[in-house]
């Protein structure tokens, strides 16, 4: 339960972000106060984590810093940005590859070796992303190019901080890592938010201030937790598996809240990309790897 209740609420972020666009938001702001609304509950966890625990060494801490701008502000950043473009329901997709990523970032990086098993599960993932995306160039042309993209550059992003990360979670814990990530990565929004932007835009309309509320809250800290607790008792793999009702939920969230369409296309590509990662989250659960959550 507390594995499927942190997907859909994960997945409900991008619905929650379009719906604040149509009240004329910018990016930048946006993620500036679901940041504010978020960090609180982050700096608690991080204290209550760090009471007894080992001291963090100068090496740590950098680390540290940088899988926080990598995982939550530049991933965030680039996802806000790809939302203007594409469909919730492609965003979601595209960053469900996610665990297709690492095991490309592994083999890069780490030198791990992909098996026929792997290539399976790439060509399946990456076949029901291109069915979809097609389906949406021929609807919107660029703007879903361009989409695409940055939310593709948002997913490489975290993938490289779950590849950077995965040893460091075992020495510093999941929840420490995950509340100091998330702390350095809001003072990088906020310090980019106070460049671009002027103080007053943080006064938006109550519809977007409870949008924020929403996202910060709902959408970010309560799936953070609710995904850790989830591995901590049914393991990284069934969690993963728990994690494809993500993608299918934005689907219908989408359709309820924004009027996107569901057409066979999309239905289509969204069951090709949960084969994909359902053969990579049955091995990786034999491997006992670390979750990927978005």
């Amino acid at each position: 339960m507390l594995a499927a209740v942190g997907s859909v609420l994960f997945s409900g972020k991008a619905i929650v972000v379009k719906l604040a666009y149509r009240h004329g938001v910018d990016a930048e702001t946006l993620i500036a106060l679901r940041m504010i609304f978020a960090v609180p509950f982050f700096v608690l966890a991080l204290w209550w984590t760090s009471r007894g625990a080992a001291a963090l060494t100068r090496a740590q801490h950098l680390r540290l810093c940088v899988i926080g701008l990598l995982g939550y502000y530049a991933a965030s950043y680039l996802d806000f940005l790809g939302l203007q473009h594409i469909s919730a329901a492609l965003e979601r997709l595209i960053l469900y590859l996610n665990p297709t990523i690492v095991l490309l970032l592994s083999a890069l990086f780490l030198a791990k070796k992909i098996v026929r098993l792997d290539w399976i599960a790439l060509g399946l993932a990456y076949g029901g992303i291109v069915l979809v995306f097609w389906h949406d160039v021929r609807l919107d042309g660029d703007g879903v190019v361009l989409g695409g993209l940055l939310v593709f550059g948002s997913a490489i992003c975290y993938g490289l901080y779950l590849v950077m990360s995965g040893e460091l979670v075992q020495k510093v814990g999941a929840i420490r890592l995950t509340s100091y990530a998330m702390i350095v990565a809001t003072a990088a929004v906020l310090l980019q938010f106070l460049l671009m932007r002027p103080l007053e835009s943080l006064a938006q309309p109550p519809p977007v201030l409870w949008l924020s509320a929403i996202n910060g809250l709902f959408c970010t800290v309560l799936p953070v937790f609710a995904t850790m607790l989830a591995v901590a008792r049914i393991g990284a793999g069934n969690a993963s598996l728990m994690g494809m009702i993500g993608p299918v939920s934005t689907i219908g969230l989408g359709y309820l809240f924004l009027g996107e369409p569901v057409t066979v296309w999309q239905l289509a590509g969204t069951a090709l990309v949960l084969a994909g990662v359902y053969v990579l989250s049955r091995k990786g659960a034999a491997a006992k790897t670390q979750p990927v959550p978005e």
